[in-house]
């Protein structure tokens, strides 16, 4: 009877709390977790720059301008080497058109620079082409100045020099001519050796 009274007399053990338990997640943690991923970018095709071909076609045609004049540079090594007039061959019926217009020099001239290098309708490719083609043209004027000056006669060192200067001014602007020209069919800017810097400043 004693134990049986001690086990009354016991505190009733406490009942089994059921709560509900719902973590709650800080603020900063919930702005972070809604982080959805990066979505991927869309593909975008690239644009065609390529130079249209009337473009290049006005810029190669420039370049026969300066080419075409500086030919009477090359007769003595016409002279020298008859064989080398058959490389020029296929340009002589567009050089006898050339020459079969009055004054076509300062008319190609004049059209290049005034009609297409001042005209802001074209674009800055052809407008640089073109003025690389006039400021060459304008560079070949100066061995025939010189010649006029120092009038170096038919004998002597002073024509050896001459014919030298000749040789290298039209051998100089072949490799202008060729350069300016695949350059331009193929859409790529030529940038010619004395001649880029002084044409770009003029643009």
């Amino acid at each position: 009877m004693a134990s049986l009274s001690l086990c009354l007399s016991l505190p009733a053990p406490p009942k089994t709390l059921t709560t509900n338990f719902n973590p709650r997640l800080p603020s900063f943690l919930k702005s972070t977790a809604r982080i959805s991923p990066p979505k991927p970018k869309p593909i975008t095709a690239v644009k065609n720059s390529a130079t249209p071909a009337t473009e290049r076609l006005i810029s190669a045609v420039a370049y026969t301008l300066p080419f075409f004049n500086s030919l009477q540079y090359g007769r003595y090594l016409f002279m020298q080497y008859p064989n080398l007039g058959v490389l020029f061959d296929p340009l002589l019926p567009l050089l006898s058109l050339y020459r079969s217009v009055p004054y076509a020099s300062f008319v190609a001239f004049f059209a290049l620079y005034l009609g297409i290098v001042r005209n802001p309708s074209f674009s800055h490719y052809v407008r640089f082409n073109s003025m690389q083609a006039v400021t060459l043209d304008v560079l070949l004027v100066v061995p025939l100045l010189l010649t006029r000056i120092f009038n170096p006669g038919r004998a002597g060192i002073g024509f050896k020099l001459m014919v030298l200067g000749h040789n290298a001014v039209f051998v100089f602007s072949c490799f202008c001519f060729v350069y300016g020209l695949v350059s331009s069919l193929l859409g790529k800017t030529p940038y010619l050796p004395f001649v880029a810097d002084a044409a770009g400043r003029q643009i």
